[in-house]
């Protein structure tokens, strides 16, 4: 067991999430590998020189083999999590106490064939296309309020064709 003693001095992971959705408005969500049962949306870490928006368009190719979209629209500020003090040192080698993210709408070019989740590198198990207003209650609880805050912020932007 891997224990930090003092979690506040720890920094946020900057990080990006992609809030992915189709002609008739559904949003993409992820099972988690290492989670089963937990849903997400795509997400992942910035790379040095890299900005957000060009991040979100890479995590997507990595996580869902596509990255076939157009940002519509992102977060006017950064969101935060931390994580569960069971995680803390755990995850991440202990660098981070949680994380900090720019979110983004993204309205999918592609068919559902470009979609794999078997990826180099694979984060989720399976996927599919869920209403907006269900993903608070897929997502694990220590992200539901950013995940909240990410749909009341970016749901507009959403606009079935």
């Amino acid at each position: 067991m891997h224990s930090v003693k003092n979690t506040a001095s720890l920094p946020y992971r900057p990080c990006v999430g992609i809030l992915l959705f189709n002609a008739s408005g559904q949003a993409f969500v992820g099972e988690r590998g290492d989670t089963p049962g937990a849903w997400q949306m795509p997400q992942g870490g910035i790379d040095p020189g890299e900005t957000p928006a060009q991040a979100a368009l890479r995590e997507l190719k990595e996580e869902i083999g596509t990255n076939n979209a157009v940002l519509v629209a992102e977060t006017r500020g950064w969101l935060r999590y931390d994580l569960p003090e069971a995680l803390i040192g755990v995850v991440w080698h202990g660098r981070w106490r949680g994380q900090e993210q720019k979110w983004f709408a993204a309205r999918f070019l592609g068919s559902d064939s470009e979609i794999t989740v078997a990826t180099p590198h694979p984060e989720f198990t399976r996927w599919r296309w869920a209403p907006p207003e269900h993903l608070v209650s897929l997502v694990v609880p220590f992200k539901r309020d950013v995940y909240q805050a990410v749909v009341a912020e970016l749901r507009p932007a959403i606009k079935p064709e």
